[in-house]
């Protein structure tokens, strides 16, 4: 376990705040259907796999490997607006993540809170506004660019050490981000269920975890003092 405190957390989320993952998934099935059953099911998988992953990557990734085409900027704006209009409903009405609102409400005004996800950045905060539940965060951050860029200038607007920060997601890509800018990272959902990481199936043993850790450190930094 790392020595270093938590003095930030930033949250993906699709799987993280909001229970969204299959309503996206659906999404692209719908997208993707007129296309054939091959290119939607391809999708589909491709979804399931890499989750963090732009709708533009994996549309582009359709285009070009799937239906062996090259791909058009218009091609891959429809395809987008296509489904952002799929989902913008469900998006209103979804289920919040068990454990999301009650790690907001207990960690807002603590520590600055912040989100970084591959949806797109215009309808991420649309979303989270229309939710109620912009008022937690300090920053919005979605696509473009990658994850690990958002992360990156979070870090840095933030003047803390890459270290000091919690990075909490559900997929591959919110890990290796956090791997590459050198945050901490919190696992959530079963995608990345693993003894080497500290996770929960969702975010309801979020707050005793980071509460242990502010403690533990807490206890660490009185230890080192006496011994000086």
């Amino acid at each position: 376990m790392t020595d270093f405190p938590i003095r930030c957390l930033v949250f993906d989320c699709d799987g993280v705040l909001l229970d969204s993952v299959e309503v996206k998934t659906r999404a692209f099935a719908r997208v993707a259907a007129p296309f054939g059953e091959e290119a939607r099911d391809r999708l589909v998988m491709l979804h399931r796999r890499h989750g963090g992953v732009s709708r533009q990557e994996k549309f582009r990734w359709l285009w070009e490997d799937i239906l062996q085409r090259p791909p058009s900027a218009a091609a891959i704006d429809a395809l987008s607006r296509h489904f952002a209009d799929c989902i913008a409903e469900e998006l209103r009405t979804c289920p919040l993540i068990p454990g999301a609102l009650e790690t907001l409400e207990r960690w807002h005004g603590v520590l600055p809170l912040h989100v970084c996800s591959g949806a797109p950045q215009e309808e991420l905060h649309a979303i989270l506004e229309l939710r109620g539940m912009s008022r937690y965060f300090a920053s919005i951050h979605g696509s473009p660019p990658k994850k690990a860029a958002l992360l990156q200038d979070i870090v840095d607007a933030s003047l803390l050490l890459p270290e000091e920060v919690l990075m909490v997601g559900d997929s591959g890509r919110d890990m290796r981000a956090a791997e590459a800018v050198g945050t901490q990272f919190y696992a959530c959902g079963p995608e990345l269920r693993s003894d080497s990481l500290p996770w929960g199936q969702d975010l309801r043993g979020l707050n005793d975890w980071i509460a242990a850790r502010l403690k533990n450190k807490d206890r660490l930094d009185i230890e080192t003092d006496s011994q000086v």
